[in-house]
């Protein structure tokens, strides 16, 4: 519970990372709003990828980016989905708000049925309540979150909820295992319950390899710390997006550059970038994360084959060695 929490004081969750601020002020906030130069954003035609498979097995690992921070993980004869939004705006109002500028890589009615949903946070480009009551009608998932995130789901007829402190695990399937990591962000619906709700990352202990889920964060000691604990994921999915003004974003949000230092923290045989792609939430131009990310890997040295950006509703295998993605990869 959140009284015996070493981040919680009594009224809110707190960042235990102490490299920085531990993240940016109301004040700075609305001084972000009154100052921000918003991006140019142009809408993207796009088609929905096609139905995923019903389910892979054995020592399989697949992975369909649909899009944001959504991602539909099938390993081990279980389909999960990450931060699932399927919404048009991520906003408390279906009338303004960030709005997509690319659709959903996969048609909700394609979606396989779905085991576990994997929430980070309470922030409404994450927990989306519209989608997460669609999947309850859809298929009734286990949601696995973080603490105090299961009000949120309860209020509005979402069940099925197991809440976690840092560290904590689940058991969501025989040998299949969750664990709820740090993060370094922060959480809120509104300026009234600033930080009233634990956020974090979330790694799938599994038969077929480690799946390990950042959420949103700034860059900061956990992942170094991820790995001396659960082992180096299979494959990692961490974000690039919505970095812009450094000034206001770096407690929160990674670039492109500290993802990839992330993706070398981990350990990870390969790693997806994701949290970019589909809303314009900061001060990025719209194809900045890819164009950074793609130079960051250059500059560090880091093949492309180890870190990639996905098609929109398109799924891959995730390799199982370094031998499987071939001798130019090993970088």
């Amino acid at each position: 519970m959140a009284q015996g929490s070493d981040h919680f004081d009594g009224r809110r969750f707190f960042n235990t990372d102490v490299s920085g601020r531990r993240h940016s002020s109301s004040a700075d906030a609305l001084k972000w709003f009154a100052t921000r130069k918003r991006p140019k954003v142009v809408p993207v035609p796009s088609e929905p990828g096609p139905a995923p498979v019903p389910r892979v097995t054995g020592s399989e690992v697949r992975v369909t980016w649909v899009g944001h921070a959504t991602v539909l993980l099938q390993h081990d004869g279980l389909n999960m989905l990450t931060d699932p939004i399927w919404a048009e705006r991520c906003s408390p109002f279906v009338f303004a708000g960030p709005k997509r500028f690319r659709a959903p890589g996969l048609r909700f009615e394609d979606l396989p049925p779905i085991d576990v949903v994997l929430l980070s946070h309470d922030h409404y480009d994450h927990l989306c309540v519209w989608t997460l009551q669609r999947l309850q009608a859809h298929s009734a998932p286990l949601i696995v979150t973080g603490l105090r995130v299961g009000e949120v789901l309860k209020r509005n007829g979402i069940g099925n909820v197991v809440e976690l402190d840092w560290w904590e695990s689940t058991e969501v399937a025989p040998g299949v295992v969750v664990v709820f990591t740090p993060a370094k962000h922060f959480a809120g619906r509104s300026f009234t319950d600033l930080d009233k709700r634990l956020w974090g990352g979330l790694y799938v202990h599994a038969p077929a390899g480690g799946v390990f889920y950042a959420g949103d964060t700034g860059y900061c000691a956990h992942f170094r710390e991820v790995r001396e604990r659960l082992g180096s994921p299979r494959v990692a999915l961490l974000p690039i997006g919505a970095f812009e003004p450094r000034w206001f974003m770096s407690p929160v949000h990674m670039d492109p550059a500290q993802a990839v230092q992330a993706h070398l923290d981990l350990g990870a045989l390969t790693s997806v970038a994701v949290h970019y792609g589909s809303f314009a939430l900061a001060d990025d131009e719209q194809g900045q994360p890819e164009r950074e990310l793609t130079a960051a890997l250059r500059e560090q040295r880091v093949n492309e084959l180890r870190f990639r950006m996905l098609e929109h509703g398109h799924a891959v295998r995730v390799p199982r060695s370094l031998s499987e993605l071939g001798e130019d990869a090993r970088a």
